[in-house]
């Protein structure tokens, strides 16, 4: 089962660990999420110390194909984002239950 987390949750969780008020959080989770957007898009890269490093790549264009119809098209040239994660945190995704 897949679980999705939505902006809503994260506002909840400020809200009800630091007590700002639901607007504030929303504000905050906005504010961060943006700087994290800007950054990426300014620089092409991104660290956050121990989660992990976001970078832009540019994706020539290619020839693809419709599987449903057999179609051959040309896919655009396109940046896309990559996500590596740090050490910290594939050890903590890894590790073991202790009970």
């Amino acid at each position: 089962m897949r679980i999705n987390l939505i902006k809503k949750d994260l506002v909840n969780l400020v809200y009800m660990q630091i007590g700002f008020s639901k607007q504030i959080s929303e504000n905050l989770i906005d504010d961060f999420l943006l700087t994290i957007i800007k950054n990426i898009k300014s620089e092409k890269k991104l660290k956050l110390s121990k989660f992990g490093t976001f970078s832009l790549r540019k994706k020539k264009s290619r020839m693809g194909r419709n599987p449903k119809t057999k179609e051959s098209k040309v896919i655009s040239s396109r940046e896309v984002v990559l996500f590596k994660p740090s050490r910290e945190f594939k050890e903590f995704v890894n590790m073991k239950e202790n009970g």
